[in-house]
C-alpha cells in the first residue's frame, strides 16, 4: 500500500477550550500505489485538511500517515523535506509561480533544491511539449493564460518524477474547459507514469474523473 491513514485527528484552537474546532475525527484508511483519487465534501468538511495531513505540508492533532511504509511522525524536519522533494509534487489552486521567471524557469524550480541533473532541463522542456505549451518555454507567468499557467504549474510538479501528485482544487480558478484540460492531464499522468494522484475538488464532475472517491462530511468520511 502506498498510502496508510491511521485514526487521523485534527483541531484547530487549544484544548480544553470552547474555541477548540474538531475538524478531522478519526480518518483511517488507505490509498493504493497508481490510485487516482478524489477528495470531496462541503465547504468546512475537513477536504483540504486531509490532503495537507497526507501529504505531510501539515501535522494532524493525533493519528499518523505512513507513505511507502516511512512514517512522518517519525522523521525529522531535514529528512522530511528530502522525502517530500524526491517524491511528490504540489499543484494548488493557485499556481504560485514566480513572476520574475520564465515558465520554462518555474519548472526547474524543485530541481534547483536538489543535486541539479543537467537532463532535467530537457526533460522539462518535454513536459511542456507534452502539455502542449512548448512555445511558452521562455515566457513569463504574466504573459501566459490562466490555463497556461496551470499546466506550467502541473510540469513543475512533475519535474522530479515523483509517486505521488497532491492537489488542492487544481481545477478552482479555472474556467470548465481549462478544468477539463487539466484533469485529462491528471488522468494521463496517472495511467501512463502510474503516479498516485490525490486532489481535492468541489466540483462533482471533475471528481468523478477519479478512479476512487473519498467523501467527507463533518470531519468523517462517508
Amino acid at each position: 500500500m502506498a498510502i496508510l491513514m491511521d485514526q487521523i485527528k485534527k483541531s484547530f484552537g487549544h484544548p480544553g477550550t470552547n474555541g477548540q474546532n474538531l475538524v478531522l475525527k478519526g480518518i483511517s484508511g488507505e490509498i493504493k500505489d497508481g490510485e487516482m483519487v478524489s477528495i470531496t465534501g462541503r465547504s468546512g468538511s475537513g477536504k483540504s485538511t486531509l490532503l495537507y495531513i497526507i501529504s505531510s505540508l501539515d501535522k494532524p492533532t493525533s493519528g499518523n500517515v505512513l507513505i511507502d511504509g516511512v512514517s512522518l511522525n517519525k522523521i525529522d524536519s531535514k529528512e522530511l523535506h528530502r522525502f517530500r522533494n524526491q517524491k511528490m509534487g504540489f499543484v494548488f489552486q493557485f499556481h504560485h509561480l514566480l513572476p520574475e521567471l520564465t515558465a520554462l524557469e518555474n519548472v526547474l524550480m524543485p530541481s534547483l533544491k536538489a543535486d541539479f541533473d543537467p537532463n532535467r532541463r530537457n526533460f522539462a522542456l518535454s513536459l511542456l511539449k507534452e502539455f502542449g505549451i512548448p512555445e511558452k518555454a521562455d515566457q513569463l507567468p504574466s504573459q501566459l493564460s490562466g490555463g497556461e499557467q496551470q499546466r506550467v504549474a502541473i510540469a513543475r510538479a512533475l519535474v522530479m518524477k515523483p509517486a505521488f501528485i497532491f492537489a488542492d482544487e487544481p481545477t478552482g480558478n479555472l474556467d470548465s474547459a481549462n478544468g477539463l484540460l487539466v484533469l485529462n492531464l491528471f488522468k494521463r499522468i496517472n495511467k501512463e507514469h502510474g503516479t498516485t494522484i490525490l486532489y481535492v475538488t468541489h466540483d462533482q464532475v471533475f471528481a468523478g474523473m477519479a478512479t476512487r472517491q473519498i467523501n467527507l462530511v463533518d470531519g468523517l468520511v462517508v
